[in-house]
């Protein structure tokens, strides 16, 4: 069956306008704008509505205000409003408190609690919304450390309660939910041949059945970028790790991709840049031979004897590959040194001042490569109240062999001490090896000699009289040390010992030639009580074999007495003397100290307790010990402590000072 739609006809039209229009409701409806006339009709409207009439429109009564005149300008207020200062008006904080659940039986209570957005401004918020973002921070970092710590599944929410309450104060309350730990499954490094994947794996500390923890994941995986270049592998790339977790057994499959790189064997040292050194003295320094396997460690320590040298402004040194395989199918790699030269010349300074010993200065001029390579000349002038000198040293580190100096020195010198005056002219040279702030070396030594011509005033037994002599001195002094402790400069533990012995010959005006040899043994020991706390001891003991005490040089005695020796008592001030209580010396020495040095933050407190005696024999004795003690105050800084001891003697004697002040740069010992 079909269906047409016919046409509707034009009676049905005019039917439905008729239903369409309402002439009474149109009637009731109010004008559309009373203050517009109608408009006027068009041709379609006129044929449309012939029968409609337009009704006139009435006119507005007139608005008075509208007509009446302005007032004058000069009637106006010119001035501006006043400025309302919102900014002064301090809107009042918002006070919360933080309570949080569940991080501390995981152990991640403290590392939240330091990290916390909400702890970090003292509790205290602008407004609602400003505690409402810093709690969600602190969702987030909670699930981060959860996480961080193997908790895959932790979640963490947070409520905060509304105000006005009983307190006038929001409560925050952070809940975690660490759920379980997840572990270790299987371990696997890829991508590399078997030599270096073992290396990688013993290098890697991680072990199956331990806690995914992301700190120790990243340690482990750092310890193969070191161990595998010390091992001949410098150009090592470990991969991103992959940990494929299973929420079922709670672990985490492990593998990390590396890629090795060839095995590698040191070949030539190269340069670039502004070179200080050649590649041969580069290659005297270095502890690496040509042909041995890679390590970086040999590296590294190339690059701090650099530095040590204090001749370069900066130094980077790097494997290159050359494309030459040795006789083991390893390939050969040169060592590249860039070199940019540093400032050569130096100027140094220092004080110090010490009862008996009077005030020190002392400054020097250094040319730190003057004769290349590391040829340095030093001249140095000391001026002080009771001595004055002037010198110069040549010296060259690194002679021929890592480590080894050589070095060869004149001076004059001025000392006018209670002991005795003198005016020295002193030639040096010695060839030693020891320790800098840079490499501090367990074992060091030194063969020196020594050529002196000194006029002196010596104390005579005989006659009780001091007469000016001239004695010409010729020494050999051999020095051993082995040091254990952690510091150079401030050695909180550990321990030193260090033995000296130099055979000597002298020619005095009006006798002959004597022979004796004078001998220096020397122990510190360092004992941490505490982080702050260090417990330091110290004895000293020496002994002149050969001669009379009246026929050696009084500037070859032995003393005791000041800032670095027996504290309490002036320089070279305790043992023998003579009729005018003036120190004439002796032939042996011993010494004891004790310190307690206290340290908090930049500052120290070091109570201390000093003995020493000198004898006329050559046999060190503890008879007849002279005590002293006081206490002393340090600034550290990073070239050391700034030190000030304060001590008195113990059982005073006459001439001696009731309190003794030192000022240096140093520990006592």
């Amino acid at each position: 069956m079909s269906i047409a739609l016919a046409p509707a006809t034009h009676a049905q039209s005019t039917s439905d306008d008729r239903l369409l229009s309402d002439p009474a409701f149109e009637q009731s409806l109010p004008p559309l704008s009373p203050l517009l006339p109608a408009p006027a009709p068009g041709p379609e409207s006129s044929s449309s509505n012939e029968d409609a009439v337009a009704e006139p429109v009435a006119d507005l009564p007139a608005d008075p205000a509208l007509t009446a005149p302005l007032a004058p300008i000069a009637t106006f207020d010119a001035a501006p409003p006043p400025e309302i200062d919102v900014a002064s008006e301090k809107m009042p904080e918002i006070r919360y408190t933080l309570v949080v659940k569940g991080l501390k039986p995981v152990g991640l209570d403290d590392a939240f609690r330091d990290l916390s957005a909400l702890l970090q401004d003292g509790r205290r918020a602008a407004n609602a919304a400003q505690v409402s973002a810093r709690a969600d921070e602190d969702v987030q970092l909670a699930e981060r450390l959860m996480r961080s710590e193997g908790y895959y599944d932790g979640i963490a929410t947070v409520a905060i309660d509304t105000l006005p309450n009983a307190t006038n104060s929001l409560t925050v309350e952070l809940s975690a939910t660490p759920g379980p730990r997840y572990h270790l499954g299987r371990i696997a490094i890829t991508g590399a041949p078997p030599e270096p994947t073992a290396l990688a794996r013993k290098a890697l500390t991680l072990d199956t059945g331990d806690p995914i923890v992301a700190a120790d994941v990243q340690s482990a995986e750092a310890a193969i970028s070191l161990r595998l270049p010390e091992a001949g592998y410098p150009f090592v790339e470990v991969g991103q790790r992959d940990i494929l977790l299973d929420d079922r057994d709670h672990q985490g499959d492990y593998a990390l991709p590396i890629i090795s790189g060839p095995k590698s064997r040191f070949g030539a040292i190269r340069t670039e840049g502004d070179p200080v050194f050649t590649p041969e003295h580069l290659t005297l320094i270095s502890r690496f031979d040509k042909g041995e396997i890679y390590d970086s460690r040999q590296v590294d320590d190339l690059r701090q004897a650099l530095v040590a040298t204090s001749l370069l402004a900066t130094n980077a040194i790097e494997p290159v590959k050359t494309g030459q395989t040795a006789a083991d199918g390893s390939e050969i790699v040169d060592v590249l040194v860039r070199q940019t030269k540093g400032p050569a010349r130096q100027l140094a300074g220092s004080a110090g001042y010490g009862t008996g010993e009077g005030i020190k200065l002392t400054g020097s001029w250094t040319h730190r490569n003057l004769f290349p390579p590391e040829g340095a000349l030093t001249v140095e002038a000391v001026a002080g109240t009771q001595q004055q000198s002037l010198g110069t040293t040549f010296r060259r580190s690194n002679a021929g062999q890592r480590d080894r100096s050589f070095a060869l020195g004149a001076s004059v010198a001025r000392q006018d001490f209670d002991a005795y005056n003198a005016q020295t002219i002193t030639l040096t040279g010695s060839l030693s090896r020891q320790s800098t702030p840079i490499f501090q070396k367990r074992w060091t030594w030194s063969i020196g000699g020594e050529l002196i011509a000194t006029r002196e005033t010596p104390f005579e037994a005989a006659t009780l009289d001091r007469d000016r002599k001239t004695y010409f001195i010729a020494a050999i002094p051999l020095q051993l040390g082995y040091d254990r402790s952690n510091s150079q400069l401030d050695p909180t533990k550990g321990f030193r010992l260090s033995a000296r012995f130099s055979p000597e010959a002298q020619k005095r005006s009006g006798g002959g030639f004597d022979g004796y040899a004078r001998i220096l043994t020397e122990g510190s020991l360092y004992y941490p009580l505490s982080e702050a706390l260090t417990l330091a001891g110290r004895a000293r003991v020496g002994s002149i074999l050969g001669a009379a005490r009246d026929d050696i040089a009084p500037s070859r005695r032995y003393y005791a007495g000041g800032g670095g020796s027996v504290r309490g008592f002036g320089y070279q001030e305790l043992g023998p003397k003579d009729i005018d209580d003036k120190p004439i010396g002796g032939r042996s020495l011993t010494e004891f100290a004790i310190e307690a040095r206290y340290r908090f933050g930049n500052y120290g407190i070091v109570p201390f307790f000093d003995a020493g005696r000198v004898g006329e024999a050559s046999t060190p004795s503890l008879k007849n010990m002279r005590y002293g003690a006081g206490i002393g105050v340090r600034y550290y800084t990073n070239f050391g402590p700034f030190r000030i001891d304060v001590a008195t003697p113990i059982n005073r004697q006459p001439s001696e000072s009731k309190i003794a002040l030192y000022i240096s740069i140093g520990q006592a010992f």
